[in-house]
């Protein structure tokens, strides 16, 4: 078995367990919490490029975003590496299927927005990844990446601190490999014929999402991280989308 092979497997396994608390975890009917915060910034970055497009999540995992997407794209497709994330996935009637961002099961030129969320930190090829997505994107679409941003809050806690455990099984997030790409080393990694047109940032001024508990400063949390995601700022968040264009 080949390095890629048991990553695969590993990271597969691990969202399989997680997928039995993944819901739960991400609080999906609080809209005013720090994964809701998340989760509208991402959505609002796929609406101003995919309104009546046709739009892929690559690792759209139980479909709490993609669900969101299919009611402005005309079309909107999903996969993802774990079963148990795509079962509840298809319990929304979402048109799902498993699959790699790596090797994606589509044509080329099948779709205007190819988007990734919180997945493309755990692909160890991450060019060929991005091949993947630009190759079933249409010339003049677009690639919404999001990527781990090393200089960031986040970054720093992920540095110094250990891991949390966050299923209920007690896995913990170091079991999956995890890169950190800062802004400026996209060019390297980006296939031929795309470029970078602005980022994107997601967790700017959160310390740690613990603050989003504390409801006098989740106001102000929210309303400055909304402020300042498309600024120069995005360069400092913790997570941030790259919008990529296909020539």
């Amino acid at each position: 078995m080949t390095s890629t092979e048991t990553n695969l497997d590993a990271t597969r396994a691990y969202y399989d367990e997680f997928s039995k608390g993944y819901e739960r975890h991400r609080r999906p009917n609080d809209d005013r919490g720090y994964h809701a915060m998340l989760d509208d910034l991402e959505v609002d970055l796929v609406e101003r490029y995919g309104r009546s497009a046709d739009v892929l999540e690559c690792g759209c995992g139980t479909g709490l975003i993609l669900e969101r997407i299919a009611r402005f794209a005309k079309s909107a497709k999903g996969i993802d590496l774990s079963p148990g994330m795509l079962e509840l996935a298809q319990q929304r009637g979402l048109d799902v299927c498993e699959g790699s961002v790596t090797d994606l099961p589509f044509d080329d030129a099948t779709f205007d927005v190819s988007c990734s969320f919180k997945v493309l930190a755990h692909v160890p090829e991450i060019g060929r990844a991005l091949r993947e997505m630009a190759r079933v994107t249409r010339p003049g679409g677009v690639i919404l990446a999001e990527f781990y941003n090393p200089v960031s809050f986040r970054g720093l806690a992920k540095t110094l601190g250990p891991a949390g455990k966050i299923s209920a099984q007690g896995t913990k997030e170091s079991a999956v490999y995890t890169r950190f790409d800062p802004p400026w080393v996209l060019p390297r990694i980006l296939p031929p014929g795309t470029k970078v047109e602005t980022i994107r940032g997601v967790r700017i001024v959160t310390p740690a999402a613990a603050f989003w508990k504390v409801p006098g400063l989740r106001t102000a949390l929210r309303w400055a991280e909304t402020a300042l995601a498309d600024t120069r700022a995005a360069y400092l968040a913790g997570f941030y989308v790259a919008v990529i264009r296909k020539s």
